[in-house]
């Protein structure tokens, strides 16, 4: 990178790409029922708006973050940011349920190369140490504080405008983003790569990926047991295997599974997977138990949810200081234990909870003990790799979250409705409206309790798998990867 480049300006214009992919994984939920209405959609038909974007999403996720490796990060973010803003626009336009669930997966497949290739573009830009760990701060409160803004902005939209403003919203974000990137951005690569392709690795874990993730979504619907879902989960697991016998004989692979034997690598992806499984579930279940239970409209649903982007703000700030101080493994285990037990009080909620003081302590306690977690638990994933592994880390990282978030939304979907099924049958033929809430309730807080639990878990596994020696090059802004 030339001196000219300003890195921060560079931070600025991945971010701002990065925000739009995570905005779009949750924009769409405050409006799922006025596109219901307006596109004559079935229940069936419907749920594929938000699963066709977490299918390519999820299953694109390596394949791009090693072709920024290969082809260059900056022109594979660039060929993502144009296919997500042309798939917005598209999306926008749709005039039934086919045509938005496919662009919904284009928009899913532009996702997938931005978001590998903006992160790897931030770690090569800043070097390890303090400046890393300032800009993967900022990252860290994009990253999840997006999510939150996301049900806001489309609560504000479909209010005061129509639904298909939240995706016309992306374009103008989108086009600048493009024109300042090609601009400003500068390019990176791995210049030891011979420009091959590992065309059979990149078809065995594509194919096998968005099968694991299809299987997943499908088992709220099917079941877990069921033939259909088994046999896709069967199908994912035989290509998942068939990948890595490849990637062992390939000369050129697009995973190096040697990346694995870096400890920090291993551990961060692991214990994120698990810690995805309930953080993505809390936005889920709480959205429903503020407009299905309380009553609330989409827009206050989305601004009941504005404290949670503060809270993260401010984790991420307080992370950045304490990790040179406590260790880079120490702040995501404290964050953790607090995002936790900020879950644990959504336990206390009723179909007679009040926002204050009932639901707004769990939001700000989780929320910034997420912000304490997602900023070092990013930098152990990414600090210690080759550059040319920038964009493999990179991939990798997003990778765990998509698959761990698919994952942990399906089992406590499946769990809360059962529960509330049991509680509703119950109750006998025709429930009234305050047993209909109370059992919904019941449902959450089954779900709520499992939130915890993963994020309990993701503590115990980082601190299992990483001691305080394997993360110290990390805090001390080290590159020196520790191997097992």
């Amino acid at each position: 990178m030339t001196s000219r480049v300003n890195p921060w300006l560079v931070l600025v214009l991945v971010c701002l790409a990065q925000f739009m992919v995570i905005l779009d994984a949750t924009i769409v939920n405050v409006a799922l029922p006025t596109i219901q209405s307006d596109l004559e959609m079935t229940d069936t038909s419907l749920q594929w708006i938000v699963n066709a974007y977490t299918l390519l999403f999820g299953g694109f996720l390596l394949l791009g973050g090693r072709a920024g490796d290969l082809a260059g990060r900056k022109r594979v973010f660039l060929a993502g940011v144009v296919l997500f803003t042309a798939a917005s626009l598209l999306c926008g336009l749709a005039q039934g349920s086919t045509w938005l669930i496919v662009t919904r997966g284009l928009q899913g497949l532009g996702a997938a190369l931005v978001s590998p290739a903006a992160l790897a573009i931030v770690t090569s830009t800043f070097r390890e140490g303090a400046e890393r760990t300032k800009a993967l701060g900022v990252w860290s409160a994009i990253a999840v504080g997006g999510g939150a803004v996301g049900l806001v902005l489309g609560g504000v939209l479909v209010d005061v405008l129509s639904w298909p403003w939240i995706f016309f919203v992306n374009i103008p974000v989108g086009i600048a983003t493009f024109i300042l990137s090609l601009r400003f951005v500068p390019e990176s690569r791995d210049d030891h790569s011979h420009r091959s392709f590992d065309i059979a690795g990149a078809v065995t874990v594509t194919i096998g990926l968005i099968a694991l993730v299809y299987g997943i979504v499908r088992s709220a619907e099917s079941g877990w047991g069921s033939g259909e879902v088994l046999g896709i989960l069967a199908v994912s697991v035989i290509l998942l295997v068939a990948f890595v016998v490849i990637e062992q004989r390939s000369a050129e692979p697009l995973v190096r599974l040697s990346i694995f034997s870096v400890r920090t690598v291993r551990g961060a992806n692991v214990a994120m997977l698990v810690v995805a499984m309930g953080l993505f579930a809390m936005f889920y279940f709480n959205t429903l138990f503020l407009q299905r239970v309380l009553g609330y409209s989409a827009l206050d649903a989305g601004l009941a949810f504005l404290p949670f982007t503060a809270g993260i703000i401010i984790g991420a700030t307080l992370s950045q200081q304490l990790i040179p101080r406590l260790g880079a493994r120490e702040v995501p285990l404290i964050g953790l234990v607090m995002a936790a037990s900020g879950m644990l009080l959504f336990l206390r909620l009723t179909p007679d909870s009040s926002y204050w003081p009932d639901i707004l302590p769990g939001i700000l306690i989780t929320s910034v003990g997420m912000g304490l977690t997602f900023v070092p638990v990013t930098l152990i994933a990414t600090s210690g790799i080759p550059v040319d592994d920038a964009g493999l880390a990179s991939g990798l990282f997003n990778t765990s979250q998509q698959i761990g978030g698919a994952l942990g939304l399906a089992l406590l979907s499946t769990f809360a409705a059962s529960k509330t099924a049991d509680v509703l049958a119950a109750t006998g033929d025709k429930p009234t409206e305050s047993e209909s809430a109370q059992a919904l309730v019941e449902g959450f807080q089954i779900a709520w309790l499992g939130c915890a639990v993963f994020l309990a878990a993701g503590a115990v596994l980082l601190f299992a798998l990483l001691r305080r020696g394997d993360v110290l090059a990390v805090a001390e802004g080290e590159t020196q990867p520790v191997v097992t």
